[in-house]
């Protein structure tokens, strides 16, 4: 709407001092000929708006002026847990209210505060994607979001690697981790389709494996007690545990310590921190450490992204399995 984005345009003079016509079209994405448009009816209301000409000239206000329009929308005032993350707020449909929220909260700080503020903008930024890899593309996010916020029941067709559900779903909160959306929520009581019944259990759901979502009129009650991130940690820590099937003893070089956290994060940090010293007849600076492993099949492909600079000595039957993968490899590339 036009009228939020004159207050913008207002709190960024404010906030920023002089701006150019570009560096303000940018910040608002709009055009240059719109930036225009909007200073002039700014003048028109009765801001103090000046003009200056020349290669450091700009839009400024009048020494002094400040506006007392710095009130948040209940929408704004919500946006601002993501204040760090403008990213994803953005995927949550909330990028322009937080862009606002953040306008307005700074230009009702004092002025060392406000400062401050802007010095802290200007030298830390979160960045919540996991590196080499996109973020997961995720068309159903804001209306998700939506019915969470609206606590509305969602109609849903989810895709799983067993096969597609219909399933009606209370929906009780996001979750971002490593750039990926997952949606906690619980069936609802009625059958779902293609799982044969589903137990009313709170679940985590990858927003983008959402075939199709759609928002129902009616509402829910939440659980008595639950929190978010109370059950976020405990299923966090019950999927670690599950992955951990069996505990590999490798002996590794001076790379392989190096690449070893690289590979399998936490677990191998802690691997490396606790390795033994090398046996007898290991090479100069190699380690021994035990490190949790998937189950065989897994743990094989992930070891072997090790190359040359890991031998698998134990449990016998994964480095067997390991033996065989590296005897038929050795057989491809013949």
């Amino acid at each position: 709407m036009r009228a939020d984005r004159l207050l913008s345009l207002l709190l960024l003079l404010q906030n920023r001092g002089r701006m150019t016509a570009p560096q303000l079209a940018a910040a608002l994405e709009v055009s240059v000929r719109t930036v225009h448009r909007d200073i002039e009816a700014l003048g028109a209301s009765g801001v103090p708006v000046l003009a200056e000409r020349g290669p450091a000239g700009g839009y400024r206000l009048t020494d002094g002026y400040r506006t007392r329009l710095t009130g948040l929308t209940d929408t704004q005032a919500g946006s601002l847990v993501l204040a760090g993350m403008p990213g994803p707020a953005g995927e949550l449909g909330l990028g322009a209210d937080l862009a606002v929220a953040r306008l307005k909260l700074r230009a009702a700080l004092p002025a060392v505060s406000a400062e401050r503020a802007r010095l802290v903008e200007e030298r830390f930024h979160l960045d919540a994607t996991a590196w080499f890899r996109e973020a997961d593309p995720v068309p159903h996010l804001a209306p998700i979001a939506r019915a969470v916020w609206d606590q509305r029941v969602l109609r849903t067709h989810y895709g799983r690697p067993r096969g597609e559900v219909r399933r009606e779903l209370h929906p009780l909160g996001l979750v971002l981790k490593g750039g990926i959306w997952y949606l906690v929520a619980r069936t609802a009581p009625e059958r779902a389709e293609g799982d044969g019944g589903a137990e009313r259990h709170v679940r985590s759901y990858r927003v983008r494996r959402f075939l199709a979502v759609e928002t129902l009129p009616e509402g829910f009650e939440r659980p008595a007690g639950f929190e978010l991130a109370a059950y976020w940690r405990e299923s966090a820590a019950q999927l670690e545990a599950a992955r951990h099937r069996t505990t590999a003893l490798l002996r590794i070089s001076p790379r392989g310590a190096l690449l070893l956290p690289m590979q399998f994060g936490a677990a191998g940090v802690r691997a490396v921190e606790a390795a033994e010293p090398p046996g007898p007849g290991d090479p100069e600076g190699w380690l021994r450490v035990r490190l949790p492993v998937e189950g065989e099949a897994l743990a094989v492909g992930d070891l072997l992204r090790l190359g040359a600079e890991a031998e698998v000595l134990g449990p016998p039957g994964l480095r067997r399995a390991v033996a065989r993968a590296v005897a038929t490899l050795a057989d491809r590339y013949r």
